[in-house]
Formats: structure tokens, sequence, C-alpha cells
């Protein structure tokens, strides 16, 4: 079951999951890079460069080695998660820019992933040789999974943005199901194992989502001065697309145990995202109570 999922389910689940991301999308959301420069390549920097670099320092900092290691760095690797359009706008944050930001480091990835994920099972070596990361390979199936289905749901909304606006918000719920199953399907293949992994990835795991989420929001209040483009870049970061990390960690690399952290992630970011939003919208009503008292 576990291989049948991994090789063929999630590929076929993640192309539809991308395509749905491409429904959401317009030539404007392109446009719009240009028109808010500042806010954009923060928030691509953040995403592309900060998470990997935090990532990094607490495998060193925690002690992970192996496979732990190998996973952990993989999904910070990746871009934004499918619902962090929906948290930026509950949290009343920049929608435009999440999209943005989505589109964009979701077209940049493919390039990323192969190549400094082939350079973590080099640099992490406790791993066996057996574990090996195609570039090219990885390359072309990323963009055949990814890049591909998001143009082609770009071209449907493009001609039916009708079925476009009413089909995509259960891309969404699709996507969580999809994730909950690929979760535990891994618990299932690691059997006994499982409680040791989850706690030597676990707390190196809080710390990557917690530390990116609150450097992405300090980072926008104090670069742009805008409240709402600091929670879209808090949330960027937080909201990985641990979907995409499985894949590569079980479809193209078939280890249950790298797959550990980016599930352990998958777990706590909508809950760190939960609250986050809760706080902002909490913090709003204050300050508008007050505003209303003077």
């Amino acid at each position: 079951m576990f291989e049948t999922l991994t090789q063929i389910g999630l590929p076929l689940a993640l192309i539809f999951i991308m395509w749905g991301v491409g429904l959401t999308l317009s030539p404007v959301d392109f446009k719009r890079v240009i028109q808010q420069p500042r806010g954009f390549f923060l928030g691509a920097f953040a995403q592309l460069a900060l998470l990997p670099l935090i990532a990094l320092l607490i495998i060193y900092l925690f002690g992970l080695r192996g496979e732990i290691a190998i996973g952990l760095f993989i999904l910070s690797l990746c871009p934004g998660g499918v619902t962090s359009n929906l948290y930026s706008f509950l949290s009343k944050g920049d929608v435009g820019l999440s999209v943005s930001l989505t589109a964009m480091v979701g077209f940049i990835t493919p390039f990323t992933i192969p190549l400094l994920g082939a350079w973590s099972i080099n640099f992490f070596s406790d791993v066996d040789p057996e574990f090996q990361l195609p570039i090219f390979k990885t390359w072309l199936q990323l963009m055949i999974i990814t890049v591909i289905p998001v143009l082609i749901g770009m071209a449907t909304r493009a001609r039916w943005s009708y079925f476009a606006e009413r089909f995509e918000p259960k891309i969404s719920f699709f996507s969580v199901l999809v994730l909950a199953l690929l979760i535990f399907t891994i618990a299932v293949d690691l059997g006994a194992d499982l409680w040791q992994y989850i706690l030597i990835s676990g707390p190196a795991v809080v710390a990557l989502n917690l530390s990116t989420m609150l450097l992405g929001y300090l980072l926008g209040k104090w670069l742009l001065h805008r409240e709402d483009q600091s929670r879209t870049i808090s949330i960027e970061v937080g909201l990985q697309n641990g979907t995409l990390a499985l894949l590569v960690t079980t479809g193209i690399l078939q280890s249950s145990a790298m797959s550990v952290a980016p599930s352990v992630y998958s777990l706590l970011m909508f809950a760190t995202a939960t609250f986050f939003t809760l706080a902002v919208l909490h913090k709003d009503k204050r300050q508008q109570a007050t505003s209303q008292e003077s």
C-alpha cells in the first residue's frame, strides 16, 4: 500500500492540487510583482533563502543527522502551502502578495530542490549510499507534477472563470485530505520506530516553524512598515507545501524516516498559523477599541 500510494497516488494527487493552485492565478498576479517589488522580494528572500539557512542552523544546534536532517532541510526548500492564501485572507494580510509569492516561488523551487536536496544527501553523510537524488530526473518530475499543472490551471481559469471560482475552494480541502492520508501511511510504515523519530525531530520542527514565522513577521514590520504584508510573509514562510516535501522523501527517495520531519511540520503548521491568525485579529480588535475610546 505504501509503495502504491507514494509512487502512483501521490504524484497524481499533487498534479490535481497544483492544477487547483493554477485555478487561483491570473496574469495580474505576476504583474503585481512589478507593482509591489519590495514586498515580493522580501517574501521571496524569506522563503527561498532565510528558511533553508535557519533550517541548517537548527539542524546544527539540535545535532540532527541522516534521514531526519535531510527531511527537515528538503521541507525548507519547498514553496508555500496551498492554504497560505486562505490564511492570509483570514488574518487580514495582503492576499495579492500571498498569491504572487505562491505563484512565483512555486516556479523557482523545481530548480532549487533537486540541486540543494542532492547536496544535503551528500552533506549529511550518515545516510546510506543507496539514497540518491538524480538532479535532472527530479527536476523533470517536479516540472511535470508542479509547474505544468499550474499553467494548465491558469489556462482553465482564463477560459472558464466561473468554473474555476466555484471549484477553487475544494482544492484546499482535498490537499489536507491527501496530506492526512500520507502522514497516516508513513506512520503505519514506520511502526514502532515512529515515536523515536518524532522525539528526535519534534523540537527542531517546532523551532524551525516558530522562528521563521517570527522572523518573517519582524522583517516585514522593519523593512516594509506594512502590517498586512508582514502578516502575509509570516504565513508564507510558516505554511510549507508538505505534500511536495513528502513527494520527494517518499516518492523519489522512498524513505519513511526522511518523511517524519515534514509530516510533523505539516501537522504543526496549521496549529501555529491558526494561532497567529487569532492573535493578530485580537490585536486588531484591541486597537479598534482603543481608537474608539480616544
